[in-house]
């Protein structure tokens, strides 16, 4: 367990401390039945449904695969330890942990968690908004496969993200590639009439990403795309 200070402690110099919190309230809707059959199964199919009927395809197989080209993409620009949050079966902890960063991946699903773990991933069972090791000294936080959806809040999102982070800290994060700005309830549907609990969820394109985070103090380092999915890495102000 580090003891070193969040203001003295370098990202790249004190491993995070992963011990346990206590107790962490874990969010139902990704224990629904649907996604964790998906995820042991390695395979859909499996959507994110609104109330109006409109299907979100969540791509399974490629969550259980290695990280592929657009993931390595985001992985080359990550800096000092890695927190990734809603890590899901951990081919981004592994990743990473490959290229020689030290990794953190947190998810609300056990079985994303149990997944990771079995790739020799870090991974532990919370949610962002838990207690979580090493606040204020990760490197790079990601927020990738739409996680930028988490909690239905860009903003609350990307707030507690910068307390996460260290100060000059970097945050990358996949979009929606169109200009999208949408908060919405949604929950995980298998398609063939096996509902998960609502929950909320947002849909942001980068523009719309960029436009929640200056006030916040994050600014944009960079901006690509890597075969049809779209990225945005946003530095942490030093002082806010």
């Amino acid at each position: 367990m580090s003891t070193a200070s969040p203001d003295t402690a370098s990202p790249d110099t004190a491993p995070p401390d992963t011990a346990p919190h206590g107790p962490t309230p874990v969010a139902a809707p990704w224990h629904a039945d649907p996604y964790t059959n998906a995820l042991r199964n390695g395979h859909g199919p499996l959507f994110l449904r609104r109330s109006d009927g409109w299907l979100l395809p969540l791509d399974v197989e490629r969550w259980c695969a290695s990280a592929d080209v657009a993931d390595l993409s985001a992985l080359h620009r990550c800096e000092g330890s890695v927190l990734d949050i809603g890590c899901g079966p951990g081919r981004l902890v592994a990743g990473a942990a490959a290229r020689g960063h030290r990794v953190l991946g947190i998810d609300v699903s056990r079985a994303a968690v149990d997944h990771a773990i079995r790739l020799g991933g870090t991974a532990l069972l919370r949610s962002v908004f838990d207690a979580l090791p090493g606040e204020g000294r990760w490197g790079t936080a990601l927020l990738i496969d739409g996680n930028v959806g988490i909690g239905g809040d860009p903003r609350v999102l990307l707030t507690r993200v910068a307390q996460l982070v260290a100060p000059g800290g970097l945050l990358i994060a996949e979009t929606v590639r169109m200009d999208v700005d949408e908060r919405v309830e949604v929950h995980v549907d298998d398609g063939r009439g096996t509902p998960g609990e609502p929950f909320p969820w947002a849909r942001l394109g980068s523009p719309a990403l960029l436009r929640h985070a200056r006030p916040l103090g994050w600014r944009r380092v960079d901006q690509w795309t890597a075969g049809d999915r779209c990225f945005v890495a946003l530095r942490r102000a030093r002082r806010t």
